[in-house]
C-alpha cells in the first residue's frame, strides 16, 4: 500500500481518509454476513429510542468481530452515536479492538473536535497493548495533531515504541515531525529528527518540509535555508515548500527576500495558485509594501487568475495607508473600467484619504450610482467614523447637516451634496456618530442642537445617545437640562440605565446636595440601579471638608436604609472628618459599629482612627489600636508608625517614639525622611539635642536625605538649645544644598546669635 503523502495540498483531504487497513472497506467482496451483521448493528444504534435489551443485539455481539465494528464505525454519522457504540463493543466478551477500529473512532473524533474523548481513546490504547502498524500509527498521530493534542501525539508515539506495540518507519514519523511542526516546538521537532536519524530512518521530502516550516516560523532562517538547499539538491522543492519560504520572509519583514524567491519559482516553472497569490498579496500590502503587492497582483492577472474587489479594496487600502492617493484612484478607475462593482469599505478608504474635498464629494456622488440606499447609509456611517476619528468632527457635522439640507453655515464644497441628500435621509446611527464626535472635543451646545434636529426629523433617540448627553450636561453642572432631558427619555418609552441615573447622582454629589442624592437613590432602588461608590465618597468628602462630618455621617446611615451599603473608603472620610471637629468618641464609635456590620477594616481605615486619636492627645489608645491591628493579621505601615511616633514626640514620650524606630527597623521595614524629622523635633524640643544629632548621623548611613522640613527642625533645635554655631553650620549645609530656609528659622538664628552678642557671624 502507498503511503499517504504528508504536504499541505494533501492536509485537507487527509481528514476524509478512511483509516489505514489492509482491507477496503467498501469492497463488495467483503463477506455478505460482515454486511449483515454491521447493517443490523447500525439499525439498532440510531434507532430512537436506543435499548441495549434488544434481542438482535445479543446475537450479534456473540458474532462481533474489528472487521463489522470498523464497518459499523465507517457507517454511522454522529461521533457519539459511534463512541457508544465503540463503548459496548469494548465491553463484549471475547472482543478486542483493533489499531483499525482505534483510527475508525478517531477519525470520529477529530472531526467533531472532541478533545477530551480523544486523549480517552489514546491512553486507551497504550492500556490495552493494542499492536499497531506504521501506517494506523501515523494516521492516528495526525488525528490527535489535529486537535492540537501534541503531548498526547508525542506520548503515544513513544509508548507503542517501548512497549514493541509498533516499529514506527519514515511515514510514522513524518507524520509526528508534521504534528510537531504545526505546534511550533522547534526544540522538540528536532529532538525527534535527530532520533529518526539514529534509527536509521530515511529522510524525504515530507520529513524536510515541516522541518523547514518550523525553522521559518521561528525566524531561523539559516537553518531553514540549510533544509531547502538540501530539498533543492535531492529535487524535493515545490510549490508548497517555496510558498512556506515566501510566506515567512513575508512574515519577519524580508519582503525583497520573498519576491526573489517567488521569481526564483517561475524559473523553476513553479507557480503559486490562486490561494497563495492572494495571500501573499495581503501580506505584502500588511508590511506596507504595495509596490510589490502590485506586482504580484500582476503576476496574479498574466497566470490567468481572475482578481475581484477584495483584491483591489486590500491594495487601494494600502495605497491609501501609505498616502499616495493618486495610485490608489488609479486603482479605482481601473476596477471601474473591468466593470468590477466597488463597495463601501474601497469608497470609504478613498474618501478618508482626499484632502481634496471636492473629490471627497464626487465620490460620495459617484457611489449613488453603485450602492443602494442601505449601502449608501453603511458608506456614510464609515465615512462620518472616519472623519470623527481623524479628528474632523466639524466636517463630519457639517456633511449631517448637508444630507438634511441644511445648507448654512456648511462648508460651500459639502453644500454640493445635492444630489446625493436626496436620496439618503440621516437615521440613527449617523446621527449618534455625530453627537458622540462633538460631546467628545466639548461643543456640548452644538450635539444638543443636532440632537433636536434629530427628534424633528423623526429619528428616536436611542438610550445611548440620552446617556451620553446627560452625561456631558451633568459634567458641565447643568443639571436642571439633564432631567429635562431623563423626563423626555422616560417618555420615549425608554428605560433610564444605572449609569443614566449615576450621572445625575455624580452631579448632585459634585454639587453637595447630599438630600437630592438621596432623593435621587430612592428612584434608583425602584430601577434596581446602585449608586456608583466613587461619587457617594467624593460627596462625603467634600462634606467633611466643610466641617459637615455630622451631615455625611447621616447621608452614609440613610444610604444604609435604602439597603445600599457604603464602602470602606466613604466611612474613612467621614471617621477622619468626624475627627477633625472634635467628634472623637462619635468616631470611635464609628469605628467600632463598622467591625461589627461586618465590615473589614484595613490598614487605611486604622492609620485614620490612630491619626484622630494622636491629635485628640489620646495617644495610648492609638497604640490599642496598633496592637489590635496586629492581633488582626495587618501589618502596620511606616504611616502608621509615623503617625504614632509623632503623636508620642507632641506628648513628651520621645523613648516611645525612638523605641518605635527601632521596631521599624526590625520589621525590616524602611524609615523614611518624615519619621527621621518627627524623631529629630522631638528630641530638640525634649532638650536631647546629642541624640537628634545621632538620628541625623543615622539617616545619612542609611541613605535617607534629609529635606527642607529637617534642616528646619534641626536648626531650630540646636537655637533652641543653644548650640548656636553648629545651628550656622547646618544652616550653610542647606543653603548649599539649594534649599531655602523658613523666615522662622532665620529669626531663631538671628536670635541666637545676638543673645550671644556674635554680632559679626550674624551679618
Amino acid at each position: 500500500m502507498a503511503l499517504p503523502r504528508i504536504s499541505k495540498t494533501h492536509q485537507n483531504h487527509w481528514k476524509s481518509i478512511k483509516p489505514i487497513n489492509t482491507n477496503a472497506l467498501d469492497d463488495p467482496s467483503l463477506p455478505s454476513e460482515v454486511t449483515h451483521i454491521s447493517d443490523g448493528l447500525i439499525s439498532i444504534f440510531t434507532k430512537e429510542p436506543f435499548s441495549q435489551d434488544n434481542p438482535e443485539l445479543k446475537i450479534f455481539a456473540s458474532r462481533l468481530t474489528t472487521k463489522e465494528v470498523e464497518s459499523v464505525l465507517n457507517g454511522l454519522k454522529s461521533w457519539k452515536v459511534a463512541h457508544s457504540f465503540f463503548t459496548w463493543a469494548s465491553h463484549q466478551g471475547g472482543y478486542k479492538h483493533n489499531c483499525y477500529t482505534y483510527n475508525a473512532m478517531a477519525s470520529h473524533l477529530s472531526r467533531a473536535r472532541q478533545n477530551a474523548p480523544m486523549k480517552s481513546l489514546a491512553m486507551e490504547i497504550v492500556n490495552s497493548n493494542c499492536y499497531m502498524t506504521p501506517g494506523a500509527l501515523g494516521f492516528m498521530i495526525r488525528c490527535l495533531g489535529s486537535l492540537e493534542l501534541v503531548e498526547e501525539a508525542n506520548m503515544l508515539f513513544d509508548q507503542v515504541r517501548t512497549k514493541r506495540l509498533c516499529v514506527p518507519n519514515s511515514y510514522s514519523y513524518n507524520c509526528l515531525l508534521e504534528v510537531i511542526s504545526n505546534s511550533g516546538s522547534l526544540e522538540l521537532l528536532e529532538k525527534r529528527l535527530e532520533e529518526m536519524r539514529n534509527f536509521g530512518r530515511e529522510f524525504d521530502k515530507y520529513t524536510l518540509t515541516p522541518v523547514l516550516k518550523v525553522y521559518c516560523n521561528a525566524g531561523k532562517f539559516e537553518k531553514a535555508l540549510n533544509v531547502y538547499t538540501e530539498m533543492h539538491e535531492k529535487r524535493w522543492v515545490d510549490a508548497h515548500v517555496m510558498s512556506i519560504l515566501v510566506s515567512s520572509f513575508s512574515k519577519w519583514g524580508e519582503v525583497d527576500k520573498a519576491f526573489d524567491l517567488i521569481e526564483r519559482m517561475e524559473d523553476h516553472k513553479l507557480g503559486l495558485n490562486e490561494k497563495t497569490f492572494r495571500l501573499f498579496i495581503h501580506g505584502f500590502v500588511r508590511v506596507s509594501r504595495v509596490d510589490k503587492a502590485l506586482q504580484l497582483f500582476d503576476k496574479m492577472r498574466k497566470s490567468g487568475f481572475s482578481v475581484d474587489v477584495s483584491l483591489y479594496d486590500v491594495l487601494i487600502g494600502g495605497f491609501c495607508k501609505n498616502r499616495e492617493i493618486e495610485k490608489a484612484l488609479s486603482m479605482y478607475s481601473e476596477m471601474k473600467e473591468l466593470g468590477i462593482r466597488s463597495n463601501v469599505g474601497v469608497l470609504t478608504k478613498l474618501i478618508l484619504s482626499c484632502s481634496d474635498q471636492g473629490e471627497m464629494i464626487r465620490m460620495l456622488v459617484e457611489g449613488q450610482e453603485d450602492f443602494n440606499e442601505e449601502e449608501m447609509l453603511l458608506l456614510y456611517a464609515s465615512v462620518l467614523n472616519g472623519l470623527v476619528d481623524n479628528g474632523s468632527v466639524d466636517k463630519a457635522y457639517q456633511l449631517l447637516q448637508a444630507m438634511m439640507g441644511k445648507d448654512s453655515d456648511a462648508d460651500p464644497v459639502v453644500n454640493k451634496l445635492q444630489p446625493v441628500k436626496k436620496k439618503v435621509r440621516p437615521t440613527n446611527p449617523l446621527f449618534e456618530i455625530v453627537i458622540d464626535g462633538l460631546l467628545k472635543i466639548g461643543k456640548l451646545d452644538a450635539a444638543l442642537i443636532l440632537f433636536e434636529d434629530m427628534m424633528r426629523s423623526g429619528c428616536k433617540p436611542n438610550v445611548l445617545i440620552y446617556n451620553n448627553l446627560i452625561d456631558e450636561l451633568c459634567k458641565s453642572n447643568r443639571l436642571e437640562e439633564s432631567y429635562k432631558l431623563l423626563r423626555e427619555m422616560e417618555q420615549s418609552g425608554i428605560e433610564p440605565t444605572h449609569f443614566t441615573h449615576n450621572s445625575l447622582f455624580g452631579c448632585l454629589c459634585r454639587r453637595e446636595d447630599d438630600q437630592g442624592a438621596l432623593n435621587l437613590v430612592k428612584e434608583m432602588r425602584v430601577f434596581g440601579h446602585e449608586p456608583w461608590i466613587k461619587y457617594s465618597t467624593l460627596l462625603v468628602k467634600q462634606l467633611c471638608k466643610q466641617g459637615k462630618a455630622v451631615e455625611a455621617c447621616n447621608f452614609l446611615d440613610n444610604m444604609v436604609e435604602k439597603s445600599f451599603l457604603p464602602s470602606i473608603v466613604s466611612y474613612s472620610a467621614v471617621m477622619n472628618g468626624l475627627f477633625n471637629i472634635q467628634e472623637v468618641d462619635r468616631a470611635l464609635q464609628l469605628f467600632r459599629d463598622i467591625s461589627a456590620r461586618g465590615y473589614c477594616p484595613d490598614v487605611v481605615f486604622y492609620n485614620v482612627a490612630i491619626n484622630g486619636l494622636c491629635k485628640a492627645k489620646r495617644v495610648s489608645e492609638a497604640e490599642n489600636l496598633l496592637n489590635e491591628m496586629v492581633m488582626k493579621g495587618l501589618v502596620p505601615s511606616v504611616v502608621t508608625y509615623n503617625l504614632l511616633i509623632n503623636g508620642w514626640c507632641k506628648n513628651g514620650d520621645v523613648d516611645k517614639a525612638v523605641t518605635c524606630l527601632s521596631r521599624i527597623v526590625g520589621e525590616a521595614r524602611e524609615p523614611n525622611v518624615i519619621t527621621y524629622t518627627m524623631l529629630i523635633g522631638g528630641l530638640c524640643n525634649a532638650g536631647r539635642i546629642d541624640d537628634a544629632l545621632m538620628i541625623w548621623n543615622n539617616m545619612a548611613k542609611i541613605g535617607c536625605a534629609p529635606n527642607r522640613i529637617t534642616f528646619n527642625t534641626l536648626v531650630t533645635g540646636l537655637c533652641k538649645c543653644g548650640r548656636t554655631a553648629e545651628a550656622v553650620v547646618y544652616l550653610r549645609e542647606m543653603e548649599e544644598k539649594g534649599m531655602k530656609p523658613e523666615i522662622p528659622v532665620y529669626s531663631a538664628v538671628m536670635c541666637a546669635l545676638i543673645s550671644k552678642l556674635n554680632l559679626p557671624s550674624a551679618t
